[in-house]
């Protein structure tokens, strides 16, 4: 008969998918083990093992759960009746909040999603293609002329990512600029340049 999972599995997990980004974060995937990770996480190593079969599933499932929670975010803030500047100012807010409390999350894919194999690879660029076509969507109707033949969209697009993606290397919540100030910059600098565009 098979073990019923307890009803703070799905919690548990969640606690061990953060923790084990942070260890993945600080120390870099290659050199964590399991059993390394398990005293990390102050869990036996059997108990790891009952949630994740390998440190590779365990990557895999870190990065998924990252992704899935930032699309989610974005499509939830995206509102395509509202005007376009106030629309991709929504989706800034919502993926820099989504980012809060997931430096770590955010390190892990970036730094090794690379390192697991092809097939989970491909999975995990549909969700980044997805959260990138929402964002692309709401900047070219920014100014649809200049993004009729579309060879300007991606670079576009992926600039304002560059802003974003990379922000917590320097952005600090203490700090003198808000999440919400930071998206309002951010927005501002991409929409008054995409208006240049011919």
């Amino acid at each position: 008969m098979p073990r019923t999972r307890a009803r703070d599995y799905d919690d548990k997990r969640a606690a061990m998918l953060h923790r084990a980004a942070l260890a993945f974060a600080r120390d870099g995937y290659d050199r964590a083990s399991m059993a390394g990770l398990a005293a990390e996480l102050g869990v036996s190593k059997a108990l790891l093992y009952h949630y994740y079969t390998s440190k590779e599933a365990l990557l895999f499932d870190i990065i998924r759960n990252h992704l899935a929670a930032l699309v989610d975010a974005v499509d939830a803030a995206d509102d395509p009746a509202l005007s376009p500047e106030e629309r991709l100012f929504n989706l800034v807010s919502a993926l820099l909040e989504a980012y809060r409390d997931a430096d770590a999350e955010h390190r892990v894919q970036i730094g090794a999603l690379s390192l697991l194999p092809e097939a989970e690879q491909q999975e995990l660029k549909v969700l980044e293609r997805g959260l990138v076509a929402i964002f692309a969507e709401a900047i070219r109707t920014l100014n649809p002329a200049a993004f009729q033949g579309a060879e300007l969209l991606k670079p576009v697009t992926m600039s304002l990512f560059g802003m974003l993606n990379w922000a917590y290397m320097w952005f600090r919540d203490d700090g003198p600029m808000s999440r919400r100030d930071y998206a309002g910059f951010a927005t501002r600098l991409l929409v008054n340049g995409v208006k240049t565009l011919g």
